[in-house]
């Protein structure tokens, strides 16, 4: 039996990446009754039928799922922001990080347009996240700095990449690997999808080994189905505090005798971090009020 990585899916056919070829699959009628929902990213066994058509027979444990977008076996989400045009926006940065930290994946922060940057204003924030935890790593598409170390981050990993618009991913795709983009426009149209309108996730294959996740339209910036507590463990440096809060149930709002609180005061947690937390807090609640 051969074995593959679904990179796409399309119509009820899953596009089946091996080490020689992708491989056009349709799934085993039992999967269908079970309702189980096969994902990019899913490692599967397949039976070869003809053509580079095949079905596939069996879908092997997944290690991680991400839910938005719904890929499996996601191993860390590189955020890409730039440093200028547009600026950096570090409210922004902190709304990924935190919902990187809602899925249990490892984030890694890219700063792209590092050319065109002043490296002293850079440098305090690549620091600040540096101090909290988070691997930063700055580079340029354009002059090709740093894209070797780049390619050793992703190397045989899969990636998904997030950002805002406008901050180079696509040519940061295209310094990786000359034409991944249009190989991708490419594809779209094999399967009868535009680039600039797709609907779901797919990987991109790396020549270095592991795969990206292309996802047009994927801001990854809304906060749904999570609950006020959760949102304080989405800032890894309030962790080792929690416990030291007069109340188990502190928001570390306006309760007494709060340890993230004092933190903050004290100088060992960032205020921009804290106000980012607090922002956040409050859209969680004004969403409530919507429903």
């Amino acid at each position: 039996m051969n074995q593959g990585t679904v990179i796409k899916t399309y119509n009820s056919f899953y596009y089946v990446q091996t080490s020689q070829s992708v491989v056009t699959c349709t799934l085993r009628g039992r999967f269908k009754q079970e309702r189980f929902s096969l994902l990019v990213g899913d490692v599967v066994r397949f039976n070869h039928i003809a053509n580079e058509k095949g079905v596939i027979e069996e879908i092997l444990p997944r290690r991680s799922m991400l839910k938005r977008p719904m890929v499996a076996n996601v191993d860390q989400v590189l955020l890409t922001f730039a440093a200028v045009n547009p600026d950096i926006s570090c409210i922004l940065v902190d709304r990924f990080l935190a919902l990187v930290e809602l899925s249990g994946l490892p984030a890694i922060l890219c700063i792209n347009k590092m050319d065109m940057a002043d490296s002293a204003d850079i440098g305090k924030i690549v620091d600040r996240y540096r101090q909290i935890g988070y691997q930063v790593i700055q580079v340029s598409a354009k002059q090709a700095w740093s894209i070797d170390q780049l390619r050793e981050i992703l190397n045989d990993k899969v990636t998904v990449f997030a950002g805002p618009s406008g901050v180079g991913k696509s040519s940061l795709l295209n310094a990786l690997q000359p034409g991944l983009t249009l190989t991708t426009g490419e594809v779209s149209k094999k399967i009868g999808r535009g680039r600039h309108t797709t609907r779901y996730a797919e990987l991109l294959p790396l020549e270095a080994g592991g795969f990206v996740v292309d996802t047009p339209g994927f801001s990854f910036t809304e906060f749904t189905d999570i609950e006020e507590n959760e949102l304080m463990r989405c800032f890894p440096e309030f962790l080792p505090l929690l416990a030291k809060c007069r109340f188990s149930t502190c928001l570390h709002l306006k309760e007494p005798q709060c340890a993230v609180k004092d933190a903050v005061a004290a100088g060992s947690i960032f205020p921009e971090r804290y106000d980012a937390y607090v922002a956040l807090m409050a859209e969680l609640r004004e969403n409530r009020k919507g429903y």
